[in-house]
């Protein structure tokens, strides 16, 4: 089952919410149709053309938006304001000024910790959630991927470089966490420093989301590239993105310690389907299963082949099929 032809000339707003953010919002497909909002992943991306795609556009009215600080919303990796509060609070006032009654949620990865936090605050609100690769935003699975016990003990040669790379601090009294002196790095008043932290998380993070993909360097190339200081490439955009990324990530994304898992009661009614990757080691599948267990009216579809992307066939397929079976159980 593939994508859906793809949708020209979306209707676009700009919205104003705290200052200085004016949030990017698009929609299309049909305007009395179920309404659903696309929530993307990071904290750090954003949204494209194609994430319109997985849905019919006959029967959906498709919203898309960029979160803070994030793709063509304005300004650009601005860190003010921006915390996951005021990413759920965002989603909320989209849905009043396209005057939606009800809207499915449709999120991956970073997404589903809002989605799922949104619905547990505005539970009237949400008519159904679709969940891919879920990531619950918790110190465990921040654990998984940046610490020495975690998906390192995959790639252990990559890890090496990543964690022996950056300069110490100053102080040498000063201890920090891995995540803790990529953050200092990123932040640092030396631009080339900042390229060179820059590059070794990207690095990290595209080897392990892309993993089951043919087409992507060797791990001995990236760790070439890095040692040898290959970051003259690195954009001015790239690092504002990932200091975002780094930014949620070192205040642990402004949640209480499981706090999605400890608040599942007001949403385990809601029609969802989850959807993850057995091959998926960005996001482990044990978090799908856990929330399978407390969302009673849960589908939980595991695909022995998928990793994490959305953009995966196999995965593909089984986001299409979902929003396709979600629009016979929505009013």
């Amino acid at each position: 089952m593939p994508l859906y032809p793809e949708i020209e000339s979306p209707k676009t707003y700009s919205i104003n919410v705290d200052s200085p953010h004016q949030l990017y919002v698009e929609e299309c497909g049909n305007p009395d149709g179920v309404p659903v909002i696309f929530l993307h992943g990071g904290p750090g991306s954003g949204c494209n053309a194609s994430h319109r795609r997985y849905f019919n556009p006959e029967h959906y009215r498709i919203i898309l938006f960029d979160q803070r600080g994030c793709g063509r919303s304005t300004p650009h990796g601005c860190l003010d304001n921006n915390t996951t509060w005021h990413l759920v609070d965002d989603i909320e006032r989209i849905r009043q000024y396209l005057e939606v009654d009800k809207w499915v949620l449709f999120a991956g990865s970073w997404g589903v910790s809002l989605a799922l936090l949104y619905a547990q605050n505005y539970t009237k609100n949400v008519s159904g959630m679709i969940l891919r690769g879920a990531f619950l935003a918790s110190k465990h699975d921040l654990d998984w991927f940046f610490c020495e016990d975690g998906v390192s003990r995959l790639y252990p040669e990559l890890w090496n470089t990543l964690s022996t790379l950056l300069p110490k601090p100053e102080n040498p009294k000063i201890e920090e966490t891995l995540l803790q002196s990529y953050h200092r790095c990123l932040f640092s008043d030396d631009s080339a420093l900042n390229k060179k932290a820059a590059k070794a998380w990207s690095d990290w993070t595209d080897t392990i989301v892309t993993w089951t993909l043919t087409s992507q360097p060797s791990t001995e190339t990236k760790e070439e590239e890095v040692a040898a200081g290959s970051h003259e490439n690195v954009t001015d955009k790239q690092i504002r993105s990932i200091r975002l990324e780094a930014h949620y990530a070192v205040n642990q994304y402004f949640l209480k310690e499981n706090h999605i898992l400890n608040n599942m009661e007001a949403i385990k009614q809601i029609p969802t389907w989850l959807v993850h990757g057995r091959k998926d080691i960005t996001c482990p599948i044990e978090s799908s299963w856990r929330l399978h267990q407390q969302l009673t009216h849960s589908t939980l579809q595991i695909l022995p082949n998928a990793g994490h992307l959305a953009g995966e066939p196999d995965m593909i397929e089984a986001l299409v099929k979902a929003t396709n079976e979600m629009i016979k159980k929505t009013p």
